[in-house]
């Protein structure tokens, strides 16, 4: 079994910054990738970026040159650093472990951009 845990959201102003980590533990084997989701109230849950395990990245074209997803493989650890944030990027922020064998979901990060 793996867990992520999440953690960095908060309150925070427009053009502010946020990092957001993700940290996975117990029996951690073959990962495709891990993944930052988001769910907005009344919206669909869709990928907001996705580091995969040989370190490629990429990025829904909303947050493409103001987002970042890096990890620390060391620690298990994934990050989002968001920087230049909008109202529109209000959200549960959820981290997702994309395995070999099967997929697992954090319990979720709010975010809320506002003045």
């Amino acid at each position: 079994q793996v867990q992520l845990v999440e953690s960095g959201g908060g309150l925070v102003q427009p053009g502010g910054s946020l990092r957001l980590s993700c940290a996975a533990s117990g029996s951690i084997f073959s990962i495709n990738s891990m993944d930052w989701y988001r769910q907005a109230p009344g919206q669909q849950r869709e990928l907001v970026a996705r580091i995969t395990s040989a370190g490629a990245t990429n990025y829904a074209d909303s947050v493409k040159g103001r987002f970042t997803i890096s990890r620390d493989n060391a620690k298990n650890t994934v990050y989002l650093q968001m920087n230049s944030l909008k109202p529109e990027d209000t959200a549960v922020y959820y981290c997702h472990l994309r395995g070999v064998l099967r997929d697992y979901w954090g319990q979720g990060t709010q975010v809320t951009v506002s003045s």
